[in-house]
């Protein structure tokens, strides 16, 4: 037993090094942590939990990331190398989006005030505009001029891709409505992967933002945001969210 200790407890060191700003050209760094230690530690072994939620039953991970007030990461627990894996697309692959907004809480908790819908987001990136290759979606707060301009733009959303009428910053996304309140019939991987096949795309250039919305009659839908790499464009959503939380910081309740 003390062998066995000895050698979690090492496995444990070398992954907390890996994953340190130092050693961010880990590209596995993120399974490393869910497979060699979240999921050990679920099982019982004795070793510190580093995730924040270990579902094997959903098949994810939940962690705080380093970056951010309030920035956490939902992870599958088997190994999917990102946006342009085709096991995204198989029948019993879990839909991790679902699973990313109903963990929102915890960046809810982290800011100890729950965000407005229109306040919070989901990101993935693409190949060339991440870090690791391990599939991870981005839960935080959405920035705030990206928010005001979604605001805007929302009446002309329809259900159909088409360009928003501003870049953001300096890119060219495009969006649809997804009037499904809670995901349980819509995967947005599945959405775009439709779409990326008729035009002949790859989906390992695209990068997708999840923003809660409502519709016009105030029912509860989604923003879905897609753009792809093109020059000077690594296609990496995650610039529309503020790992600051600076919106969702004004109205924190103090303790």
């Amino acid at each position: 037993m003390q062998t066995l200790t000895k050698l979690f407890l090492t496995a444990a060191v070398t992954l907390a090094v890996a994953w340190s700003p130092a050693r961010a050209g880990n590209s596995d760094a993120l399974w490393q942590i869910v497979h060699d230690r979240c999921l050990p530690a679920a099982d019982g072994a004795p070793i510190e939990q580093q995730c924040a939620e270990v579902n094997r039953a959903g098949g994810y991970a939940v962690l705080k990331d380093i970056v951010g007030v309030a920035q956490y990461l939902l992870i599958p627990t088997a190994r999917v190398t990102g946006i342009e894996s085709p096991v995204l697309l198989e029948p019993d692959t879990p839909n991790y989006w679902r699973e990313a907004w109903n963990a929102r809480h915890y960046v809810d908790d982290a800011l100890r005030r729950r965000l407005p819908r229109d306040e919070m987001s989901l990101a993935v990136n693409s190949a060339s505009g991440r870090t690791q290759n391990q599939l991870h979606i981005h839960i935080d707060c959405l920035a705030d001029d990206v928010a005001q301009a979604l605001r805007e733009a929302g009446p002309g959303i329809g259900t159909e891709w088409a360009p928003l009428p501003s870049r953001l910053l300096g890119h060219r996304y495009r969006a649809l409505r997804i009037d499904d309140a809670d995901l349980s019939r819509t995967d947005p991987f599945r959405l775009l992967a439709a779409t990326v096949a008729q035009e002949g795309g790859s989906m390992g250039d695209q990068t997708l933002l999840l923003v809660g919305a409502h519709r016009s009659d105030g029912a509860p839908a989604f923003f879905l945001l897609n753009d792809h790499v093109g020059p000077g464009d690594a296609a990496s959503s995650e610039e529309l969210q503020d790992h600051t939380c600076a919106l969702g910081g004004r109205t924190v309740v103090k303790p």
